[in-house]
């Protein structure tokens, strides 16, 4: 009581409008941290940077970036145009093939450009050995394996011929390779391929000869350049003079049936040639594709794939031409000698196939040791009497 009696007289505390204790806040403090606030923590938009394919704006201009280009369905076709002229050029295939391979990945393949891509295929295949040399088998490989998933665009007889020239680009060159699971996969597909070739018959036989009579010329060549002359000479001369009382005119009727007739029996006629052509190209592939395996018959790991293969080629001999009959025999023949020096133990080069334990041993058995190991290392057994 007394205390509270001594500070009755003094006037209530007050609080100071500068708050020494507490810091002020200003209007102008205030503005400070607020815009502090924002810069920490709202952040900031992020910078539009011109993406791939967009667009930078620069004022009201607009600068578009694209990575690729369309073409027109003419500049394809010009495209393919200018590669078959080139691509039958050993020395311009490589480069000829990937522009074809580019054609391929864009999805220029259709069926309006099915007959103009054939005819890059064609172009390259004019002489099909060429695809079995050494500089030009990845190019060719490369090319129809890209071709090959995309064959339903085709006609049924190009996908015929597509399935000869593979056998040339892709199989063949397939027993190239150091890959024992790649060999015999090309090992079966050859026996699948022999497997579905009909029985040959003399009219094949009559069929090769002219080929190889003619210099390597196509039978159906041969039998469209005959057709063609023999049209050139039934158009020559004046129509008047065909038909000097006017009674074509008569007949008109049944001449167009005989007409059409008749084109339907020269397209028959032409599919069967096409079709003997490609048998015929099937079973050269099919013997190139046994030759070139039978050349690898050195490496030790390819010897059984090899020996199955010429066993299934010669089972089905039946298949082949008489010229290609000599030819499967002397393979067959090959493959059965080196199967008995490989069981008298000798190589394909005719030394003896032994291990290296058997080279060793032999080695060691024509050396002078002694039975005593290191005493009497000459071999003539000095110590065996001072050892009891």
């Amino acid at each position: 009581m007394a205390g509270e009696e001594l500070f009755s007289d003094l006037p209530p505390p007050r609080i100071r409008a500068d708050c020494p204790d507490s810091p002020c806040i200003t209007s102008k403090d205030s503005t400070i941290n607020s815009s502090l606030y924002q810069a920490v923590i709202i952040p900031k938009p992020a910078i539009k940077r011109p993406s791939e394919g967009g667009d930078i704006e620069d004022g009201a201009k607009k600068v578009r970036f694209k990575t690729t280009t369309e073409a027109s369905a003419l500049q394809v076709a010009d495209a393919m145009r200018k590669i078959a002229s080139h691509i039958g050029n050993a020395s311009k295939f490589s480069k000829a093939s990937k522009l074809a391979i580019q054609l391929l990945d864009s999805g220029s393949l259709n069926n309006e450009t099915s007959d103009l891509f054939f005819d890059i295929l064609k172009a390259s295949m004019t002489s099909p050995s060429v695809a079995n040399q050494p500089n030009l088998r990845q190019d060719y490989h490369e090319l129809f394996s890209a071709v090959s998933d995309k064959t339903e665009v085709f006609s049924h007889l190009q996908r015929g011929q597509l399935e000869v020239w593979m056998l040339w680009a892709i199989i063949a060159n397939d027993f190239f390779t150091d890959d024992t699971f790649v060999f015999s996969k090309a090992a079966n597909k050859v026996k699948q391929h022999i497997s579905a070739l009909p029985e040959a018959t003399a009219a094949d036989d009559v069929l090769q000869a002219m080929k190889k009579a003619a210099g390597d010329v196509s039978v159906n060549e041969i039998v469209e350049a005959g057709e063609g002359c023999r049209m050139d000479n039934s158009s020559t001369g004046d129509e008047s003079d065909n038909d000097p009382f006017g009674l074509n005119e008569l007949m008109s009727k049944s001449s167009k049936k005989e007409d059409r007739i008749h084109k339907e029996e020269v397209a028959t006629r032409r599919v069967c040639e096409e079709e003997s052509r490609l048998l015929q190209e099937r079973r050269e592939a099919l013997m190139t594709c046994l030759e070139i395996a039978a050349g690898r018959y050195r490496v030790k790991w390819a010897q059984t794939i090899i020996d199955i293969l010429a066993k299934h080629a010669f089972d089905n001999i039946s298949r082949f031409t008489s010229q290609q009959r000599s030819a499967v025999e002397n393979l067959w023949s090959s493959v059965k000698e080196q199967q008995i020096r490989r069981k008298q133990g000798k190589t394909a080069t005719g030394k003896l196939d032994v291990t290296g334990f058997e080279r060793l041993q032999s080695q060691y058995s024509r050396a002078k040791i002694s039975i005593r190991h290191s005493v009497g290392a000459d071999g003539d057994r000095s110590a065996e009497q001072w050892l009891g």
